[in-house]
């Protein structure tokens, strides 16, 4: 399955669980938990590293190794926030004095790295792309902005009515210097202004016979899985501002972000 309604990958506590071996792949992995004021919620990182990513509400992360605070934000659309990396093989526990809605982005990993707090005045922000093809790119674990053994992730702001993740590119193979293979995950949360529900769509395409083939009507909680193939546009509703998390992590020896953009597709709006 590529395109996930939102419940469709609901398990235990989480609204959204999605791990390598639901995915089909090898490393990338996503979950999101609601906690309520005053709640905790526990869990083994296993595996894998994860980043404790703040959608909503803030957060206080009880390490081995000490405790991270997190201030968090409003919602996904009000800025950036501030983060908290935690390592494989740790015993984790959340707490939300105010309660929140909170993403953790993993990736099986082999280095154990210590736990770090991210700041959100550190965070690298770029506007990418023009005209209706415009977008604000949060670079909050990117390959080049916070150490992790595999991880990468990003979170991209699409106003409404303008295209991101253009010109569709790819990233399944390896191609040293040109192109790293990395399986993807985007969670998205569609702006509701006036409490009016809004919706989006992603388009991922064959790269090769019987690659990956979805066309997605999204809206707040879906996700797709991008293990192969073109991807993009994502493309958000008029009226309502689009966001997604990136989560991505493949088997190079480098953490690198290597695309290719498709070569029938103008270069202009990258």
């Amino acid at each position: 399955m590529t395109y996930v309604p939102k419940g469709s990958a609901a398990k235990g506590p989480y609204a959204v669980d999605i791990d390598p071996k639901r995915a089909g792949w090898t490393y990338s992995a996503l979950r999101v938990i609601e906690i309520g004021p005053g709640g905790t919620h526990a869990f083994t990182t296993g595996e894998s590293e994860w980043i404790v990513l703040p959608l909503t509400g803030g957060c206080t992360v009880h390490t081995e190794d000490g405790i991270i605070e997190l201030l968090g934000r409003d919602s996904v659309f009000s800025g950036v926030t501030d983060f908290a990396y935690v390592p494989r093989d740790a015993r984790i526990q959340i707490a939300s004095g105010a309660g929140g809605r909170f993403a953790l982005a993993g990736a099986k990993c082999e280095r154990r790295l210590p736990a770090r707090y991210g700041s959100a005045p550190e965070v690298p922000v770029e506007s990418r792309g023009s005209g209706t093809c415009a977008r604000e790119v949060r670079n909050f674990a990117a390959a080049d902005a916070f150490d992790c053994d595999r991880l990468i992730a990003v979170e991209v702001i699409t106003p409404g009515g303008n295209w991101s993740s253009y010109p569709p590119h790819k990233h399944d193979e390896h191609r040293p210097g040109a192109e790293a293979e990395l399986e993807e995950i985007y969670y998205f949360e569609i702006e509701a202004p006036d409490g009016r529900e809004g919706f989006g769509y992603q388009r991922v395409f064959p790269s090769r016979e019987g690659g990956t083939d979805v066309l997605a009507e999204v809206r707040t909680g879906d996700a797709v899985l991008v293990p192969d193939g073109w991807h993009g546009p994502s493309v958000a509703q008029p009226g309502h501002a689009m966001y997604y998390l990136n989560v991505m992590a493949g088997p190079g020896e480098e953490r690198e972000w290597r695309i290719c953009f498709h070569p029938d597709h103008t270069e202009g709006y990258r």
